[in-house]
């Protein structure tokens, strides 16, 4: 089993308690990669079209980019972390997830991700650790991700993980170890089924790019979708037609 886990912040802080526990429970049967923001993806996306329109290995940040995409791709389940910083994701892993919009599905969505798992971790002191988790889930599912758990976690007292008390770091720590039992069940030689939600959207796009490819047969992301066969009739969730 391999976990890649990217921590929208490095501070070894609650999250990376809340984290720490659930990876707890897998370390045995898991090789697991990890990268920290801003530290693994320091710069952000400069807007310049370039990964849209002609190659993302073209991207300025290209070295940072790819390495963790291919970690993800690799992966049988992904763990993105994150506080709440103002109601949102950390400033770190908007900049990471920035970068990827070329991966959205109206453009290249790689089709590895149509049968891969998820999992969430955010936390906050009061509100705004469940609109957090969904600034990740938003990219998640656009890039072709159906199976997606969130676990949002409200401190409600203090925001130092020694100060917490013991009774709500126990609540805490039996979620995420329950979930961990839950992964640890899933027999990953099996992609995930992929919802009718994420379905609906491939067959959407799917009208946009035939269109765009009759105005211009050389449009990049029309000449990847037609490459994949997905303009007839290949579907990247169908395990039989991803390789």
């Amino acid at each position: 089993m391999k976990i890649t886990v990217i921590n929208g912040t490095e501070k070894r802080g609650v999250t990376c308690h809340l984290k720490e526990v659930f990876l707890d429970q897998l370390r045995n049967d898991a090789e697991i990669t990890e990268f920290f923001l801003p530290r693994d993806c320091p710069n952000c996306c400069a807007g310049c079209t370039v990964c849209f329109l002609k190659d993302e290995r073209l991207c300025k940040d290209a070295e940072y980019i790819q390495k963790i995409e291919k970690a993800m791709l690799e992966a049988d389940l992904l763990v993105f972390t994150s506080p709440a910083y103002v109601f949102h994701a950390t400033g770190a892993m908007k900049t990471m997830l920035d970068h990827f919009g070329y991966r959205w599905m109206p453009h290249r969505p790689a089709k590895q991700m149509f049968g891969k798992r998820a999992v969430i971790i955010t936390q906050c002191l009061g509100a705004g650790g469940k609109s957090a988790a969904k600034d990740i889930k938003d990219s998640l599912s656009w890039w072709g991700i159906s199976w997606i758990k969130a676990y949002s976690f409200k401190l409600m007292s203090e925001v130092c993980w020694e100060k917490i008390p013991d009774k709500k770091k126990a609540a805490m720590t039996k979620t995420l170890v329950e979930a961990a039992e839950q992964m640890r069940k899933i027999d990953y030689s099996k992609p995930a089924s992929t919802k009718i939600g994420t379905k609906l959207k491939f067959f959407m796009v799917r009208v946009l790019q035939k269109n765009l490819g009759k105005q211009d047969p050389e449009y990049t992301d029309y000449k990847y979708w037609k490459n994949n066969g997905w303009i007839g009739s290949v579907r990247p969730w169908k395990p039989s037609q991803r390789k």
